[in-house]
């Protein structure tokens, strides 16, 4: 990338201050007149036009490039143990920023604890605004359904934001809630980043499908009288046809899906779709939450990006899930994998509301440390997924900028306090293997480092935190693939699959009933 500035950069410039000039124009047109202007559209900018943008703003020139996934590729990323501690020290969780030692739960509360957070907020992850608007939810459909032969509630949700004070920009938050129908009572819930949709919609029966193929037809005649001679050529066509038996795509290691674990144990799921809070792209981040709240306008260096968006959201649905009596709001957790699992452990992290997490192969920006040189690099996430991050996270991937070059070893945080940030709550970092997909670009070593380095905290706390492994992260030993460490309140487990918590789920659910004293039979507490 060039020092100076390029005939695109230039045009980006000039842009960037007319979208200005125009916004103080309506400001001062309704200050002047009394009324309202017409609203100004959204800036639209690619990805590229973004990331300029963002650079201009904090006066960098130029960013290293990431490493290649391709270990074939001359700028492949290392996979040398070795090599991988260019900065082996990661910041201690329990040493406050003035150096002092953290030696009571009181000082971790009222001090530590907020050090932490800020400077994720400030350098890492974004701040949320202070004016994000109301979310208000409703059910806009309901549907009884059978999921591995137990009957459920699934009910489709929308929590609209409001708009307010930005109509051109709509934010309408996707979520799908399922309960056990014979639970005696509340049941705790695991919020689950994805796609969302009833999971296994009742179908009509062939009476009613006769019923409605009938309708159909006399509709389709009454608007083209010359399909009664097609129908009447092909007496046994049917417009509608029943949804053929499919059988349940089961994991590999032979267990039923993850839906079907949690409801048979006595639980409920919700599906919240994070494409309905904020696309998971640069050129979107004039529009979604992020958008909303700026009323279309970019970002500033502080604001949030991706990942802390899909996390507030599922606070939002949290808020929710606390009032529904079907739920017990005391005891939902939140889980994802891959981006969703960074997005899941960022949640757990700042919204001390959420009981537990299953953190799914969340790799740097999740429990893998930035300051580990093994595969994803800080420069992987200041270059293509710059969007998940606040814009000052750019800083740490700069070779040329106004404030000279930083490196991983300049972040003030790592991923050890990310996890300690969820101390003493429920929190299991999960994994699978590369030989089945889940590659070593992740660098599973770096997340269970991360996660040694955390339990402290635990303990401080008064609970249990990673039983059964030296606390010395650098020498702390990794257990053996399927053997996993879930004697504490924090928890590790590599399974022998994929890309994918799945394997782990069976024993997400044994490690937090036990802790819940859940009954996984009726969905009550123990007493």
């Amino acid at each position: 990338m060039e020092a100076t500035h390029s005939a695109g950069q230039r045009l980006l410039l000039i842009s960037s201050s007319i979208v200005t000039s125009l916004a103080l124009a309506a400001g001062s047109a309704v200050a002047q007149n009394g009324t309202a202007a017409a609203p100004i559209p959204p800036v639209t900018f690619t990805a590229q036009q973004d990331q300029q943008n963002m650079m201009r703003q904090l006066g960098i020139r130029a960013l290293r490039p990431g490493p290649s996934g391709n270990e074939k590729s001359p700028n492949h990323a290392n996979y040398d143990e070795t090599k991988a501690g260019p900065y082996p020290d990661l910041p201690d969780a329990l040493r406050l920023n003035n150096g002092r030692k953290v030696t009571t739960p009181q000082v971790w509360w009222s001090k530590r604890r907020p050090e932490i957070v800020d400077d994720f907020e400030k350098y890492v992850y974004g701040r949320v605004p202070t004016n994000v608007p109301k979310v208000t939810w409703s059910i806009v459909a309901a549907d009884h359904e059978v999921i591995g032969g137990n009957p459920v509630l699934a009910r489709q949700l929308v929590g609209h934001v409001d708009n307010s004070a930005c109509p051109i920009i709509s934010v309408d938050i996707r979520m799908t809630l399922v309960t056990p129908e014979k639970a005696t009572g509340p049941v705790p819930v695991l919020i689950m980043f994805g796609p969302g949709g009833f999971p296994a919609p009742k179908q009509p029966s062939y009476q009613e499908l006769a019923r409605i193929n009938a309708a159909m037809k006399a509709l389709l005649i009454q608007q083209d009288p010359s399909l009664r001679q097609v129908f009447q050529d092909h007496p046994a066509y049917e417009p509608e046809r029943p949804v053929p038996f499919r059988f349940p795509h089961f994991n590999a290691d032979g267990d039923p899906p993850r839906t079907w674990e949690l409801i048979a144990a006595g639980w409920g799921f919700a599906t919240l779709d994070p494409a309905s809070i904020q696309a998971d792209n640069a050129a979107g981040l004039t529009r979604g939450i992020i958008g909303l709240v700026n009323q279309g306008q970019p970002r500033t260096p502080e604001q949030w990006g991706a990942l802390r968006a899909w996390a507030w959201g599922a606070g939002r649905a949290l808020d929710y899930l606390k009032t529904d009596p079907s739920v017990d709001g005391e005891h939902v957790g939140i889980e994802g994998v891959s981006r969703y699992g960074k997005a899941a452990l960022v949640a757990m992290a700042f919204d001390p509301r959420f009981y537990m997490g299953l953190i799914g192969s969340s790799g740097k920006g999740g429990a893998t440390p930035f300051r580990r040189n093994f595969g994803e690099a800080v420069e992987s996430l200041t270059g293509g997924e710059y969007y998940w991050m606040a814009g000052n996270f750019m800083k740490y991937g700069a070779s040329d900028a106004a404030f000279g070059s930083k490196t991983a070893a300049d972040l003030p945080v790592d991923s050890n306090e990310l996890i300690a940030l969820c101390a003493p709550r429920l929190t299991f970092i999960s994994y699978g293997i590369p030989e089945k997909g889940d590659a070593k670009w992740l660098d599973h070593r770096g997340s269970f480092m991360a996660t040694v380095a955390a339990s402290p905290v635990y303990t401080l706390l008064g609970v249990k935190g990673l039983v059964g492994v030296s606390q010395d992260y650098r020498t702390a030993k990794m257990p053996p693939v399927n053997d996993g460490l879930l004697g504490g309140r924090l928890a590790w487990r590599q399974d022998d699959g994929g890309h994918t918590d799945a394997p782990n789920m069976k024993y997400f659910i044994e490690w937090a009933d036990k802790r819940m004293l859940h009954s996984s039979a009726s969905g009550e507490r123990a007493h």
